[in-house]
């Protein structure tokens, strides 16, 4: 830590991430193990993307969403996990100011784009379930085009915001950060200024970003789940099941964790369990979204497929 003197007090300019253990014997451990958990959502998110882009199976909207969804999951590990093994490797754990601000953003812009693409696919399940007649109007290129360019635009207005607001906070120390990586609820505590203002935003914007996805999914899913239950074919209900169930695991993960982080601001220390929900918010879910999406899809188990052993999809 580098401090500046001011009036009353030293200005933090780094701050001192202490990462998952502090024990130096479990250090290399937890390095193989989030380097292997790297090396497996890259590639698993870039398989499942490549089998979207190569098989003309699954040029559909939904797995143009999925497609998506999967650079997203790269993303969101990559903001995180690589500065964590550079510094598991060098042993410096400090972080300059600019670059805790920078994951910030980066990190709140792909979760929350991750969000509304979310709430895209389960608009996309509601037309293709409850509206079959007018979906491929309703879903059209230029409908998908302008989902995904909404969801950017949204989450960029709500990273930029958390950004600039938490760059008006004064820290003063101590700079230890009892996490793996800069978040909101590790810098409102470490503050010497007032985060009412913060927090108070931070509850008013997510109910927007998150709460109005959430509301908008689960008015969805309960039209697809009255339409799907009038289905006379017992084939016809287990596949439309099937579907549907692999979005609505990813959803509940998703808000899941976003939603134990984030509501506990007033509690005064982190503890051992956000620490254990950043790993699965930031490297266990994206691990994970390729194996959820494709173990009961066939079509996407026969592009996978395909992808790996370089075969061409058939006439």
């Amino acid at each position: 830590m580098q401090p500046e003197s001011g009036a009353n007090a030293t200005t933090i300019t780094e701050f001192i991430l202490l990462g998952l253990v502090e024990t130096p014997a479990l250090q290399p451990v937890v390095f193989v193990l989030f380097l292997l958990a790297y090396l497996l959502t890259v590639g698993g998110n870039l398989s499942l993307l490549a089998a979207v882009v190569v098989e003309p199976r699954l040029h559909t909207p939904m797995y143009f969403f999925l497609g998506n969804l999967s650079a997203l999951d790269v993303g969101c590990i990559t903001v995180t996990v690589p500065a964590l093994l550079v510094r598991l490797l060098t042993r410096r754990r400090a972080v300059p100011y600019p670059a805790c601000l920078t994951q910030l953003f980066f990190f709140h812009l792909l979760v929350g784009v991750d969000c509304f693409l979310l709430t895209a696919m389960a608009y996309d399940r509601f037309l293709a379930i409850c509206r079959p007649l007018t979906y491929s109007a309703r879903m059209s290129r230029a409908a998908q085009g302008l989902l995904v360019a909404a969801s950017w635009a949204c989450a960029f207005s709500n990273a930029l915001t958390h950004t600039v607001a938490v760059s008006t906070l004064r820290f003063c120390g101590p700079a230890e950060i009892h996490h793996f990586y800069c978040d909101l609820p590790q810098l409102f505590r470490l503050s010497c200024s007032s985060t009412r203002l913060n927090e108070r935003l931070l509850f008013g914007v997510g109910f927007i970003m998150a709460g109005s996805p959430v509301a908008l999914i689960v008015s969805s899913y309960a039209h697809v789940g009255a339409a799907v239950l009038r289905i006379r074919s017992a084939e016809g209900r287990r596949k439309a099941f099937s579907t549907c169930g692999s979005h609505l695991t990813v959803v509940g993960l998703f808000y899941g964790t976003g939603m134990f982080n984030y509501m506990r601001l007033s509690s005064a220390k982190l503890s051992d369990k956000d620490k254990a929900v950043g790993v699965v918010n930031t490297v266990v879910n994206p691990m994970l979204n390729p194996l959820i999406y494709s173990l009961r899809n066939p079509d996407v188990q026969a592009a996978l497929w395909r992808v790996v052993t370089g075969k061409r999809s058939p006439a």
